[in-house]
């Protein structure tokens, strides 16, 4: 009676294991919809942004390619061919560029991370590098 109960409990265990594993089953809509926003954070930075002497920025949704991407009309130097319009990519830290002094990331914060004086009492920022910060008025 025991080995008869020992091998079933055995073929029972071995039938178990022997199940492929079932697959995922992907998430109805609604809740993936949940999981990825429908505003990035970077879409709140569309708009016009003034630097100081003469240095701007306005940040525009880049239509043509989609969701994420942005323009970035800027004068970033006191020189003529210190601007430009450049395509810009959201990232988790913020918007990712190239201009012609290489590679650059747009990012938030406030006048005293701007490094410029003239800024430095402003709370709604954006910053390439100390020195080169853009804030709302």
């Amino acid at each position: 009676m025991k080995k008869t109960l020992f091998i079933l409990s055995t073929l029972v265990l071995l039938s178990a294991c022997d199940k492929e594993p079932q697959a995922t089953k992907p998430q109805p809509a609604s809740v993936q919809a949940t999981l990825v926003p429908e505003i990035l954070p970077t879409d709140k930075w569309v708009g016009q942004w003034i630097g100081v002497e003469g240095l701007n920025l306005t940040v525009s949704k880049d239509e043509s390619i989609g969701r994420g991407h942005y323009l970035l009309t800027m004068q970033y130097g006191l020189d003529a061919d210190a601007a430009g319009t450049f395509k810009g990519v959201a990232t988790e830290d913020g918007i990712s560029f190239t201009r012609p002094d290489g590679p650059q990331l747009l990012r938030a914060g406030d006048g005293t991370t701007t490094g410029l004086k003239w800024l430095s009492d402003k709370k709604d920022c954006l910053v390439v590098n100390t020195g080169e910060g853009y804030c709302r008025q």
